[in-house]
């Protein structure tokens, strides 16, 4: 690669017709020469008038989905489309960037300084971090390092980071390539914290540039679909992402953790406010001889269910979707395995915050660090964890 790389931006679009503009307008002021970058634009089956927003900008490269085929399929599209760049970015269609940004962004992988970067996110007003780079939980929940916190000289510091948010991050389209791109059962969310996982395991390097500046609305995207939709995503993939990535001996140790978490959450989640019915010590004697049992059945046959909260569905189908196509998902843990480059010991020490409790209460709180405890996975981190930077949950 020369001094700076051609790019291809690729921006994914699903009904953003209120950001596409202020997008637009940031990228035409890019330093960047001209002749050296072009905008892919993959639209999803938007039905908000964004179609003739983007043919109206003129300089667009447009591909259109008939239907939503996810953020990771589509972002993969947008990487097929491109023959001729040498560094990928990947931006949020509500951002607008710094002039700098692009060559900022890009220059550390054209260096050979690493394969992937990730920029600076900030509030739309700039006021708040929205990301410093990437770290995760030993479950694998993503974090954005910095989150809602005032930008100060801490977020100022270059640095490796796990993965790279892929709102705001640019990597070697060969790496990208061969990596396999995002994965597109990840359909969205994760998808970024999974490739990111991945190419520290197949040897490569991952970077936060915090010259790299982007304002970011966040979560716009994600209001449009429902709650109980979006929280499969969020409880599935990181589940996904930690079956295909640890090593073998460190999913055996963390395994029973992520299901048994994931389970407790939807416990919590599920709106059940008497289990007595369930419970055979409370069963009515007077249910249990041939006159109740006739009782019974009748009452069964017309109510034979009980109210559950669509999350706690939602959270059962996530775990499900694992545990129901194991075979399916070995193939894909041992596609991951086969390459690997890098041992989890050096991986690990990229998490940030392994130990991170996600849910605010007690009886989670309290399965959370028995299991951490029966299952040593407190030994994997060493003395150091939980005293990263403050962050959030990406879910």
């Amino acid at each position: 690669m020369t001094d700076l790389p051609r790019v291809a931006i690729v921006v994914l679009n699903y009904n953003g017709r209120q950001h596409l503009e202020r997008c637009f307008e940031s990228l035409s002021e890019l330093d960047y020469p001209r002749e050296l970058w072009e905008l892919v634009m993959v639209d999803n089956g938007s039905v908000d008038g964004s179609l003739e927003v983007i043919r109206r900008a003129g300089w667009v490269r447009l591909l259109e989905n008939e239907e939503n085929v996810g953020f990771s399929a589509g972002c993969n599209q947008g990487a097929a489309a491109v023959a001729d760049a040498d560094v990928l970015c990947f931006l949020n269609n509500d951002m607008r960037v710094e002039p700098s940004f692009l060559r900022e962004i890009t220059l550390p992988i054209a260096r050979g300084e690493c394969a992937a970067t990730t920029g600076k996110m900030l509030s739309w007003d700039g006021k708040r971090i929205n990301s410093a780079g990437g770290a995760m939980n030993f479950h694998g929940v993503g974090i954005q390092r910095g989150y809602e916190e005032k930008p100060g000289p801490e977020h100022d510091e270059p640095g490796t980071t796990l993965f790279a948010c892929g709102g705001a991050m640019a990597i070697e389209a060969g790496v990208y390539a061969d990596a396999g791109g995002f994965d597109e059962e990840f359909f969205a969310y994760y998808e970024d914290v999974d490739l990111g996982w991945r190419l520290w395991v197949m040897g490569h390097e991952v970077r936060y540039v915090p010259a790299a500046v982007c304002y970011h609305h966040h979560s716009s995207t994600s209001r449009a679909f429902p709650l109980e939709s979006v929280r499969l995503l969020q409880v599935r993939n990181p589940i996904l992402s930690c079956f295909k990535n640890y090593d073998d001996e460190n999913l055996r140790r963390t395994l029973p953790a992520l299901l048994g978490l994931a389970i407790r959450r939807a416990r919590i989640v599920a709106g059940i406010d008497d289990e007595r019915p369930f419970r055979i010590e409370h069963v009515d004697a007077r249910r249990t001889d041939v006159i109740g049992k006739l009782k019974e059945r009748a009452r069964r046959k017309m109510v034979d269910a009980v109210p559950v909260r669509r999350e706690a569905v939602a959270d059962l189908l996530a775990v499900n979707d694992l545990l129901g196509r194991w075979d399916h998902w070995m193939q894909r843990r041992a596609e991951v395995q086969s390459r690997r480059r890098r041992p989890d010991a050096e991986v690990l020490e990229l998490f940030g915050d392994p130990l991170w409790c996600v849910e605010d209460e007690r009886t989670y709180d309290e399965l959370h660090r028995g299991l951490v405890s029966f299952l040593g996975i407190d030994r994997l981190f060493g003395s150091e964890v939980g005293r990263g930077a403050r962050s959030v949950s990406r879910g």
